[in-house]
């Protein structure tokens, strides 16, 4: 019996400290708004500012290595750029609060996928972000704003998805032949 209460109690602690540092978590960018522009930094080293990508749609998208729907969205997420073309649709994927190890790991086994990868080992982007779960990604129009959020989504969402990132994209793009062929 004794065992049992320590056990609840250690429970009851550790569900308080999680609730506790989510609180302390600023809420994730709203529809209309316009997100925290730095996003960190390039494979290259090389700052990622939201602002340079004015004027195309932009995907900002939040993974682990761990987390096996992020590791799915990555390939469809950069196929979708290549036949829009980066002239229209920009794709960051940041990595969540993960060693540098485990980020190489995933970028090494999509080298093809033309993606700007961000590694975020700190979690300062993330929480800036408000994201406390995964995946989690901020769909931006032209202008910068957050035009469409999804957190904890399925493989089941990502038509749906396509069709918000469709939505935004001006007619002469969607019109188009793939930027690939």
């Amino acid at each position: 019996m004794r065992m049992t209460s320590r056990w609840l109690l250690l429970a009851g602690l550790l569900l308080s400290a999680m609730d506790l540092a989510a609180a302390e978590l600023p809420a994730p960018p709203a529809v209309g708004e316009v997100p925290p522009q730095q996003l960190g930094k390039d494979r290259k080293g090389s700052p990622v500012d939201l602002a340079d990508y004015r004027g195309k749609v932009t995907i900002v998208t939040f993974w682990a290595s761990w987390c096996g729907p992020c590791r799915r969205e990555l390939p469809v997420l950069g196929r979708f750029q290549d036949v829009v073309g980066r002239d229209a649709l920009e794709v960051i994927a940041v990595n969540f609060k993960e060693p540098r190890a485990d980020f190489d790991a995933v970028v090494r086994a999509n080298r093809k996928i033309p993606l700007t990868y961000v590694r975020d080992s700190l979690g300062t982007t993330s929480d800036q972000y408000g994201v406390n779960s995964l995946p989690h990604m901020f769909i931006l129009d032209h202008e910068g704003k957050v035009a469409y959020t999804h957190r904890g989504y399925s493989a089941e969402s990502l038509p749906g998805i396509i069709q918000e990132i469709l939505s935004l994209l001006p007619d002469e793009v969607k019109n188009r032949a793939p930027a690939d062929g």
